[in-house]
């Protein structure tokens, strides 16, 4: 079944600014990107999507029906990965944070587990790759990369329509980022996923489109149409260069 998200006609303020304005966007199922600085309101748009944050004008619609402002109806239905905090602060497990985003977006209580419940937490870490070995460590004691594999799969555990990712290479390491992109663009098959990246080019080959935002500016189109001087300039300054037949993204993160 083909997963259809909407942001309709969107306007965000948040503490008297204005982050998001008259924004539309639609996005169906396969991967697509939302680019910008740092403060251009990526985040916030994940947020608002996930009914965190309110919009004061516009509507979110999830195949169809109003999730706006509602994190109840959105439940088990969209994954969010947060951005990756070094004061994390977690005492927990990598196995029992998995376990314990299963059992609360259970649709039905009791949220207990069972037999097949251990079985799925195990079979998602494996997904992603996180070594068995580290599965009962705490996970403050994870690496950055690790720790990114972990909030993947509490994110994927409960199979849900839509994954948010939020930055989600940062802290992996060049060769772990290789396989994690490719992770990511296989479950773009069968899924709506929707990140945020500082580098577009790694995923460009799995990408439906980009979204390019700074605040109250975006553009959104296939990577070769949006990817162009002309648009970057307009959300990263004279950080965006042209290198021969390539533009590249100077942006320091």
């Amino acid at each position: 079944m083909v997963c259809t998200l909407e942001v309709v006609d969107v306007d965000v303020i948040l503490n008297g600014d204005v982050i998001l304005k008259d924004l539309n966007l639609r996005f169906e199922s396969g991967l697509y990107q939302i680019i910008g600085p740092n403060g251009s309101g990526k985040t916030t748009l994940l947020r608002t999507i996930l009914g965190l944050i309110k919009p004061v004008k516009g509507k979110i619609l999830l195949n169809c029906e109003d999730i706006t402002g509602k994190p109840e109806k959105v439940g088990y239905r969209v994954g969010y990965m947060p951005q990756l905090s070094e004061d994390v602060g977690i005492p927990l497990t990598a196995f029992e944070i998995v376990l314990d985003s299963l059992l609360l977006h259970r649709k039905r209580f009791p949220r207990f587990a069972k037999s097949s419940d251990i079985k799925k937490v195990e079979e998602t870490l494996s997904l992603v790759h996180l070594p068995k070995e580290e599965w009962n460590k705490p996970f403050n004691e994870l690496s950055g990369g690790e720790r990114q594999r972990v909030l993947l799969a509490r994110a994927l555990v409960y199979d849900p329509e839509v994954l948010l990712l939020d930055e989600p290479l940062s802290a992996i390491d060049p060769v772990g980022k290789v396989e994690f992109v490719e992770l990511i663009g296989n479950l773009a098959e069968d899924k709506l996923v929707i990140l945020t990246s500082h580098d577009p080019i790694l995923f460009l080959k799995y990408t439906n489109e980009i979204v390019v935002l700074n605040r109250t500016f975006y553009r959104v189109g296939k990577p070769e149409d949006v990817l162009t001087v002309e648009i970057l300039r307009e959300v990263y300054g004279e950080s965006a260069v042209k290198l021969e037949e390539h533009v590249h993204i100077s942006d320091a993160h």
